[in-house]
């Protein structure tokens, strides 16, 4: 795609890489066949190839208006489209540039800001989600149905042995609040396979919230706090950084990109990025024959976008599970998004539900016993309705483990 951005523009970083990624699209459309948005709205504009004309205008001078960030909005960032395309065009990199160039030269209505703070606020700090959610949790009673919530779910912590081979964990941010048991379940299926792991602790976000909202700068911001508080493990030789969140593993492993332009923290954002494994990776590397189940389960694997479009990871966990004992039924459109994409499904609510219950109504179609998943947001937002138990996947393996 030929563009045609001013000097003044093109010397900024933004710029600069925007105008690399906009050169590399040859506007085929194949992005258009694989867009949620676009297959349930039918516009153009909401779909890959349609912002990315909406953010080259932008980029060359257009003034932008609250329909054109509405349009970037509506944007999931799947990655589905990066899966499509045949030349290979950084669609998600160049989302957030547009987003946030966009964003510098237009408003956002007052009641759209006070939302976005507010989930920013409360989702980006571990300790006040779950202060919170238990204070949600006790007025329940008195809450709206939209805002009525589910008790924690009880914790099943066992003794752990300890290995030679250790690994840091990433516990999450709200994933030990609503889901507890996934760090407990992914600890056993690890110290089965003589691996120990140390908590990784967080006292904010590991930068992905902020990103969905368009928080560039607290995001870089909390990016270099992480790396400062997760250095002292990488310089003691820490094996891996494992995350079972595919959401947070792919902001993890892109650490390097997002710090590329700062001299001080460049060289240990690689670094960090390097040392990031999702779970999975890190089973698989393993003899798996001992976490082997002895009656055969029927399940249905919702591969989050992250994990499939995000980390190119898009049927290493069924393999496992096939290996494992487990009947993986095909998922009809199983690339397509389930809609919670972080803050998604509270932004957009409408097409959000619209894209749940086209996935649920996939994932159950053959009457799994299980539906599994590998995101803390996919699972908390397909289990608000689902008829079939919607659990992490290695919750299932520690099920099944003496």
């Amino acid at each position: 795609m030929q563009t045609n951005i001013p000097e003044d523009i093109l010397n900024t970083y933004e710029g600069h890489h925007a105008d690399q990624i906009l050169r590399a699209c040859v506007h085929c459309g194949f992005c258009t066949a694989t867009c949620p948005t676009y297959r349930l709205l039918g516009d153009e504009l909401d779909s890959p190839r349609g912002r990315i004309y909406l953010m080259k205008n932008v980029f060359e001078g257009e003034k932008p208006t609250r329909k054109t960030l509405s349009h970037l909005d509506r944007c999931l960032t799947c990655r589905s489209c990066e899966t499509t395309c045949p030349s290979g065009v950084e669609y998600s990199r160049l989302l957030d540039l547009g987003r946030h160039f966009v964003e510098k030269r237009t408003h956002r209505s007052f009641l759209d800001n006070i939302k976005r703070n507010a989930l920013h606020w409360v989702l980006s700090n571990p300790k006040r989600f779950n202060r919170l959610y238990r204070l949600a949790c006790k007025l329940n009673f008195i809450l709206p149905k939209a805002l009525k919530v589910t008790a924690p779910k009880p914790v099943q912590q066992l003794p752990l042995d300890r290995h030679e081979r250790t690994v840091l964990l990433l516990e999450g941010c709200v994933q030990p609040t609503l889901e507890p048991n996934i760090n407990i379940a992914t600890r056993k299926v690890l110290n089965q396979l003589g691996i120990s792991t140390i908590s990784l602790k967080q006292t904010e976000c590991c930068g992905a919230i902020s990103h969905h909202l368009n928080k560039q700068k607290q995001a870089l911001k909390t990016i270099r706090n992480n790396i400062d508080a997760w250095w002292p493990h990488v310089e003691n030789g820490c094996d891996a950084i494992v995350s079972n969140a595919s959401g947070c593993g792919i902001t993890l492993k892109e650490y390097g990109r997002y710090l590329d332009h700062d001299p001080e923290y460049a060289d240990k954002a690689n670094t960090i990025s390097n040392l990031v494994k999702d779970v999975s990776e890190l089973i698989s590397e393993q003899d798996i024959e001992i976490l082997k189940i002895a009656e055969p389960v029927t399940v249905a694997f919702h591969a989050p976008c992250t994990l499939q479009h995000g980390l190119k990871l898009s049927t290493q966990v069924e393999d496992m599970l096939t290996k494992l004992g487990c009947e993986c039924v095909p998922i009809e459109d199983s690339h397509l998004c389930c809609g919670s994409a972080g803050t998604y499904s509270i932004l957009q609510p409408a097409l959000s539900q619209s894209l749940k219950q086209d996935k649920l109504e996939k994932l159950q179609a053959s009457s799994p016993q299980y539906i599994l998943t590998a995101n803390i947001g996919c699972q908390h937002h397909l289990n608000s309705e689902s008829r079939v138990p919607v659990i992490h996947w290695t919750e299932l393996i520690a099920k099944h483990l003496n």
